[in-house]
């Protein structure tokens, strides 16, 4: 059992360094966690645009506000592009910088709408760093990887809800949120996006 375990973790959760990149895609939610970290790899200067999505919740059919940080980020969001871009100007990062999509309500439109933006912009990047949730990071990344075919992605995790590949198994919740992962990376996908995300 623990092999499984251990196996199920290496899948799912994906961490890698940051390295010079066209782009930095940071995929939609509620956690201000994501575009503060896009932010510090936008100074950092390993990519001279953010990506932001996010329009409302499907299951809630609007945006239920940050999950974290509420004090600071206290505005009435209508979208989560609307809440990331507060966060990415209030961390200085210049609007000529952002750019994304505020229709999407699941990750599979985040990754296609951001291809959408990128194409708008005539922007085909062939490095690009994914910001995402540590326990996200798999469905994330074949996602963005189907949408940008020939694009080569870096993944970096941020913490969420405090899931971790060491503690993931620990907890009804973080079990939860993990196994979930698992299954729609089966369930969302074609045979054929399938193939082409494991070609």
């Amino acid at each position: 059992m623990h092999h499984t375990l251990t196996d199920i973790g290496n899948f799912i959760f994906i961490s890698d360094e940051p390295e010079q990149a066209d782009a930095i895609f940071v995929v939609g939610g509620s956690l201000p966690e994501l575009p503060e970290l896009a932010a510090e790899l936008w100074k950092n200067g390993y990519a001279p645009l953010v990506f932001i999505g996010g329009g409302v919740s499907i299951k809630r059919g609007s945006f239920p506000g940050p999950r974290t940080k509420r004090d600071i980020y206290n505005k009435d969001y209508k979208t989560e592009y609307d809440f990331y871009r507060d966060v990415l100007l209030r961390a200085g990062i210049p609007e000529y910088a952002i750019a994304g999509e505020n229709r999407s309500g699941y990750t599979k439109q985040n990754a296609q709408f951001a291809r959408e933006a990128a194409d708008a912009l005539c922007i085909s990047p062939k490095r690009a760093l994914l910001v995402c949730k540590a326990f996200h990071a798999r469905r994330c990344l074949m996602c963005y990887q189907l949408a940008f075919p020939d694009t080569r992605f870096r993944v970096i995790p941020c913490d969420g809800f405090g899931i971790t590949k060491e503690n993931w198994f620990l907890s009804e919740y973080g079990m939860a949120r993990v196994l979930g992962e698992l299954r729609r990376c089966g369930e969302q996908f074609t045979g054929e996006e399938l193939r082409r995300y494991l070609s």
